[in-house]
C-alpha cells in the first residue's frame, strides 16, 4: 500500500470517537495519550508502514524463507525493515516502559499493529508473536525470568514463539507428548513441535520459545501441561547469548500463502527451560499468549483487506472499461454500479471490523487499568466475549473481501503481478492458526454464552439497544439504519434465547450452530459500531465540521454496511433455529455415496 491516509484518518476516527481516548486517557499511566501524540504516532507509523515495511511484500512472497545446515534465514531486506522498526521503539509501543517500552495504550498500539500488518502480513507476524510471549512472560514469569529476558523481547532484540502443536496433537492438546524434566532449578525439555510461526530466523540473536510439555508424573490430558521458557541459545553470565540449547530447525512448511514467515518444525533435545507459572498449570498460561494471539489474527483479517481495498481502489479509479450511464465515452470502472458495490463492501466491512477490534482493545485498556473493580470486571468480560468474534468474524470476512478485491481487478487480479492474489493466499491462514474458526465459535456459544446463561452476551445487547433508541431518534436519515440494526438485534436476541432453551436437549446443537452464532453476532456488533460511528457523523456534519467529506462518507458507508451487511443476521438466526436434526442425521454413508 503507497497511501496510508485513508486507514489513518479512519483509525484516528475510531479511537477517538468510538474507543474513547478521552475516557482512556483518564486512566491511572495513560496520561500522555492525548489526542495530538496518537495523531503523530499514527503519521509516523504510517510512513514507516509505506516506505520502510511494505517494499518488502512481494520480495517476500518470491523469495520466502530458506533453511540451511538448520539455519532459517529470510530475505535481507526484511533484517533491514526489522532493524529500522525496532531502532524507533515500535516494537514496544503499548508494553511497560519498565522494561523499555512506551507505555501507550493498547488501542494506540493495535492501530500501529494494523498497519504493520497491512504493509507485510508475513513480516509482521514475527513482533506480534513477541508480544503475545510477553504478555504470558509478564503474568506468569518468576522476577528473574523477567529481569533476564523482558526486556531484551519488550525492545525487539530478542524475538518469542508460541510451541503448542505436534505431530498427534493439533486443537487436541492433550495428546502433547513433549517432556520436561526437573533438571536443578530449571528442567530439561525434550521433544518435537510443528506449525511454529518463525519458529527460527536471523533477524534477532536469540529467540525465546514458550513450550507447551508435561512434567514426569504429570497426569493425562491437558491438567498436566505446563509452560516453560526455553531460549534458543542459553545465556551467559553477562545476559548475552551463548551456545545453542538442543533447539534445532527440522524443516520450514512449504505453504499457500505468507511464504516468508518460516512456519518452523522445531526439535528440542534436553533443552534448559524455565517453568511460567506452576506445574500443571501450562495451559492456563498459554493461553495468556493465545488470548492476545487471537486479537492480533482478529486485526490481520482488518489488516490485510485494508490493503486489499485500497489496491482495489487504485485500480478501479484507473482502469478504463465500457460505458455506464450517465458517464460519456469509455468509464473507469468505479463508474460501474456493481464494481461499486464491491468497493463499498470492502471498505464498509473492513471499518466496522476495525470498529470493533478497537472497541474490543479499549476495554482490555480499562480492564487493566481503571481504578473501579466493577468497572474493570465488566471491562475484562466485555474482552472476553469479544476476542472470539473479532478473530472469527474478522478473518472469515477477510476471505471475502480479499476475493472481492481481485474479482474488483477482473484477469488481472487473477495473475500474480499485481499483488490482488498474494492478500487472498495470505488470508487463507487466519482462519485457521490460533484456534479455527470452529474453536471460535466454540468458545463463544460454549464459555462464553453457555456457561454464564447468557449474560454477558445480554448484557452486550443491551448496549446495541441503547445504541439503537439513539439512532432511532436520529431522523429519517438514519432510518435504513435504525430498522436494520433493529431487525438484526431482534435475531440476536431471539437466536440467544433458543439457544438457551434448546441446547441441553441434544448434546450437539452448540456444535452445530455455533458458526452461525458467531458470524450472527459479528455482523450485528460490526452494525452497532457503524451505527455508532452513523450518530457521530451526523453531528459532526450539523456543527459544521471541516472534515465534511470525511463524516459524509462515514454516514454513507454506515448506510450501506447496514443495507447490504446487517441482514445477513437474520438468515444466520434462521439457520441456528433450524438445530442440527438434518446434518446429523445424515450418516457416513450418506456422505460416501453409498
Amino acid at each position: 500500500m503507497s497511501d496510508y491516509r485513508a486507514p489513518v484518518k479512519d483509525m484516528r476516527f475510531v479511537i477517538n470517537e468510538l474507543a474513547g481516548l478521552e475516557q482512556i486517557a483518564a486512566l491511572p499511566g495513560f496520561e500522555e495519550a492525548t489526542p495530538d501524540l496518537v495523531e503523530a504516532v499514527l503519521e509516523e507509523a504510517g510512513a514507516l508502514a509505506a516506505e520502510v515495511i511494505a517494499p518488502t511484500n512481494v520480495l517476500g512472497d518470491e523469495q520466502g524463507a530458506k533453511v540451511t545446515d538448520g539455519q532459517v534465514t529470510v530475505p535481507a531486506e526484511f533484517k533491514e525493515a526489522y532493524s529500522q522498526f525496532i531502532a524507533s521503539g515500535w516494537s514496544g509501543i503499548s508494553m511497560d516502559p519498565e522494561f523499555g517500552g512506551q507505555g501507550l495504550p493498547e488501542v494506540v498500539g493495535v492501530a500501529v499493529s494494523e498497519m504493520v500488518q497491512s504493509a507485510n502480513l508475513a513480516w509482521s507476524l514475527c513482533a506480534m508473536l513477541t508480544q503475545g510471549a510477553i504478555h504470558a512472560l509478564e503474568a506468569h514469569g518468576s522476577d528473574e525470568l523477567k529481569a533476564a529476558y523482558l526486556e531484551k523481547m519488550i525492545t525487539g532484540e530478542w524475538t518469542g514463539t508460541m510451541n503448542l502443536t505436534e505431530p498427534q496433537a493439533g486443537s487436541d492438546l492433550s495428546l502433547v507428548r513433549s517432556l520436561a524434566k526437573p533438571d536443578g532449578d530449571a528442567w530439561k525439555v525434550s521433544g518435537q513441535k510443528i506449525y511454529i510461526t518463525w519458529g527460527d530466523h536471523d533477524m534477532t540473536d536469540n529467540i525465546v520459545h514458550l513450550v507447551l510439555a508435561r512434567t514426569p508424573d504429570a497426569p493425562a490430558g491437558v491438567k498436566g501441561l505446563s509452560l516453560f521458557l526455553v531460549p534458543k541459545y542459553t545465556l551467559n553470565a553477562d545476559s548475552s547469548p551463548g551456545e545453542i540449547n538442543g533447539v534445532h530447525t527440522v524443516s520450514i512448511e512449504h505453504k499457500l500463502g505468507i511464504h516468508a514467515s518460516p512456519t518452523c518444525v522445531l526439535d528440542f533435545q534436553n533443552s534448559t527451560g524455565y517453568l511460567l507459572g506452576e506445574v500443571g498449570h501450562g495451559l492456563r498460561c498459554m493461553f495468556t499468549m493465545m488470548n492476545s494471539a487471537r486479537l492480533g489474527v482478529g486485526l490481520q483479517g482488518i489488516a490485510v483487506a485494508e490493503r486489499a481495498y485500497q489496491q482495489a481502489l487504485t485500480y478501479a479509479v484507473d482502469r478504463k472499461q465500457g460505458t455506464a450511464p450517465g458517464f460519456e465515452g469509455t468509464a473507469t470502472i468505479i463508474e460501474h454500479a456493481d464494481v461499486r458495490r464491491m468497493l463499498l463492501t470492502m471498505k464498509s466491512e473492513t471499518e466496522a471490523m476495525r470498529a470493533l477490534a478497537y472497541v474490543a482493545m479499549s476495554a482490555l485498556d480499562h480492564s487493566h487499568r481503571n481504578p473501579d473493580d466493577d468497572t474493570r470486571a465488566a471491562a475484562h468480560a466485555r474482552v472476553d466475549l469479544l476476542t472470539p468474534i473479532v478473530k472469527g468474524w474478522s478473518t472469515e470476512n477477510a476471505q471475502v473481501l480479499t476475493s472481492l478485491g481481485i474479482q474488483v481487478h477482473g484477469g488481472m487480479g487473477y495473475v500474480e503481478e499485481t499483488g490482488a492474489a498474494q492478500h487472498l493466499r495470505d488470508s487463507r491462514i487466519l482462519t485457521i492458526y490460533e484456534g479455527t474458526t470452529g474453536i471460535q465459535a466454540g468458545d463463544l456459544i460454549g464459555r462464553k454464552t453457555l456457561r454464564d446463561g447468557g449474560a454477558a452476551m445480554s448484557a452486550l445487547l443491551q448496549d446495541i439497544g441503547a445504541t439503537l433508541e439513539r439512532v432511532q431518534a436520529g431522523g429519517s436519515e438514519l432510518t435504513a439504519i435504525a430498522d436494520e440494526l433493529s431487525s438484526a438485534l431482534d435475531a440476536a436476541r431471539d437466536s440467544l434465547q433458543w439457544i438457551l432453551d434448546n441446547h441441553a436437549s441434544d448434546a450437539h446443537i452448540p456444535g452445530a450452530v455455533s458458526y452461525h452464532y458467531l458470524m450472527l453476532m459479528g455482523v450485528l456488533c460490526g452494525g452497532w459500531q457503524m451505527a455508532n460511528a452513523a450518530l457521530i457523523a451526523q453531528q459532526k456534519l450539523a456543527d459544521g465540521t471541516a472534515d465534511e467529506n470525511f463524516y459524509a462518507a462515514k454516514l454513507a458507508s454506515a448506510k450501506f454496511y447496514a443495507e447490504q451487511a446487517l441482514p445477513r443476521a437474520l438468515s444466520h438466526a434462521r439457520s441456528i433455529t433450524h438445530g442440527c436434526e438434518t446434518m446429523m442425521a445424515f450418516t457416513q454413508d450418506m456422505f460416501e455415496g453409498e
